[in-house]
């Protein structure tokens, strides 16, 4: 990348299509001109996704101010200004320009005992027609990328939570043919299982959490045989456990830190918005 190009850049769309993937997860499909400059997606691609509040018509962001649309942002009501989320690009087409994005609705069902949050009220009422905002790649190298396997990798470890289903089935569906791929996923219903690949080098267990029960991502990562070498692992979903199945496959089954790949979607108890305010050291409105 040169320094003349912009890394990432904002690209007005719209809701094409919905389809509900199963009972905690909703694909939505968006679509629109813009996207055509929209560089990447697949494998762990993030993006920042802007939706309106109830009733307005379109999300409120002033990301015509250049590099300081995220101060103008902030300066905005809370109740008025766009609500800002990050997510993953499950997939992205040219012909015509779109790109899809699952949505994890939890509590979006009014039988849930913890209320939704304002994306996946959002996404559960997402009509075509639906007008949203999306920071995303200008280039397809970008620092957006995660999951980057070292030269020489033999086998890959995936670790996810819902949250990060979106992102196991880029990364499946990007790795070269044959690659040994040993992945753990936890969803809250058994309904919400995928067929994400038929790779016969793809062993994949798949764990059910039940209801107010701790993640049972670190017991079954505990009593698996894993390969002695050339193993790079990607671990993605609640921050906590993220962080004790990294320290696992670190300190107690060896994995050169270098060669294990991280990152917390969500932290138990708090919202992205209180994350945010934290990482930029100012009060939550």
């Amino acid at each position: 990348m040169t320094g003349q190009e912009q890394e990432f850049a904002f690209f007005p769309a719209q809701v094409v299509a919905t389809r509900r993937l199963g009972p905690t997860m909703l694909r939505v499909t968006f679509g629109g001109e813009a996207l055509a400059g929209f560089a990447s997606g697949g494998r762990d691609q993030s993006c920042s996704l802007f939706l309106p509040h109830p009733g307005q018509a379109e999300p409120l962001l002033p990301y015509g101010d250049g590099d300081g649309w995220f101060a103008a942002w902030r300066a905005l009501p809370p109740s008025e200004r766009a609500v800002m989320r990050s997510y993953t690009v499950r997939a992205r087409r040219a012909e015509p320009p779109q790109l899809d994005v699952d949505f994890a609705l939890h509590g979006a069902d009014p039988a849930d005992p913890a209320p939704a949050g304002p994306a996946a009220r959002w996404a559960a009422g997402a009509e075509p027609g639906d007008r949203v905002v999306l920071l995303g790649p200008a280039v397809a190298d970008n620092r957006s990328v995660g999951f980057r396997p070292p030269e020489g990798t033999r086998t890959v470890l995936l670790l996810a939570d819902e949250t990060a289903l979106p992102a196991v089935g880029g990364i499946l569906e990007w790795l070269p043919a044959g690659t040994r791929t040993l992945a753990w996923v936890e969803v809250p219903d058994a309904a919400d299982i995928q067929d994400l690949s038929d790779e016969e080098r793809l062993d994949i267990t798949w764990l059910i959490r039940e209801p107010g029960s701790p993640s049972r991502l670190l017991p079954s990562l505990r009593e698996a045989e894993l390969p002695g070498d050339a193993t790079y692992a990607w671990i993605a979903g609640e921050a906590g456990t993220v962080k004790e199945l990294r320290r696992h496959l670190v300190r107690e089954r060896g994995l050169d830190r270098r060669a294990v790949s991280f990152a917390g979607y969500w932290r138990r108890g708090a919202s992205e918005d209180r994350l945010r305010e934290e990482a930029y050291g100012a009060p939550s409105p």
